[in-house]
């Protein structure tokens, strides 16, 4: 039984897998994390024999393997520390890329094929590029859709908060409906053009593979996304653990 653990900067993202099969999802709000929450989610699950994380967020990374060590009997691996993404990695300076854009760069390949582009819509929107010959090759780091409602609302003096959903109209006909339209129209044009000039980059058989709490959103809007997959850095753990088990 594994635990694979996904820490963001919004959620944290669990999975528990019984041999290839994922039989339980859920997600912890990263500013809301506790032990006690950790264990309800956990409670009636069968006895978890090995945990790996995956995190952009130090602080609860130290904080969660702890919790997880006591509760599991056995420390947890850390991406990026004890376990490395298996992937060619073309960074100019390869540690300064997430751990989270190497596995869903490592996952996208072995599930989907080369060459790819993965969109993650997350905290921070990335667009990560994979060679024809799975290399990572970089990619672009956006703030994402909820960072902009913040910077709209905070750093303006009329504009409300709102919360995300899709638009009732293109043309805006109140504040709300316009800020709404703009964030998701915008960020769905944005994602479209960048993915055109990425794929012309990758060539033409470059696959779009979106993830992230906003990806379905999105995609409404933005037609050239081939596939989504929500839980493909779960599944890039997945597969890590599998090489694991292998090599030991």
């Amino acid at each position: 039984m594994l635990l694979a653990v996904d820490i963001g900067n919004t959620n944290i993202s669990c999975g528990i897998f019984k041999g290839q099969r994922l039989i339980k999802q859920f997600d912890i709000p990263s500013k809301a994390y506790s032990k006690t929450k950790l264990v309800k989610k956990l409670k009636n699950n069968p006895k978890l024999s090995v945990s790996i994380i995956c995190s952009v967020v130090p602080k609860l990374t130290k904080v969660i393997r702890l919790d997880l060590k006591l509760l599991t009997g056995s420390t947890p691996y850390i991406i990026g520390k004890d376990l490395i993404v298996p992937i060619k990695n073309n960074y100019r300076c390869p540690n300064q890329v997430g751990q989270d854009r190497l596995i869903n760069a490592y996952a996208g390949v072995k599930l989907y094929g080369a060459p790819l582009i993965v969109v993650d819509f997350g905290t921070a929107i990335t667009f990560d590029a994979i060679s024809k010959t799975g290399r990572y090759e970089g990619g672009l780091i956006l703030p994402g859709l909820e960072i902009s409602i913040d910077a709209l609302c905070h750093k303006t003096a009329l504009l409300p908060k709102i919360n995300l959903n899709k638009p009732k109209e293109f043309i805006g006909k109140d504040t709300r409906n316009s800020m709404l339209s703009g964030l998701v129209y915008g960020f769905s044009s944005m994602a479209e053009q960048l993915n055109i000039r990425l794929k012309k980059k990758l060539g033409r058989k470059t696959r779009i593979i979106a993830t992230g709490g906003n990806a379905a959103l999105i995609r409404r809007y933005c037609n050239n996304i081939d596939r989504i997959d929500s839980l493909l850095t779960l599944k890039g753990i997945y597969l890590i653990y599998k090489i694991l088990n292998k090599n030991s």
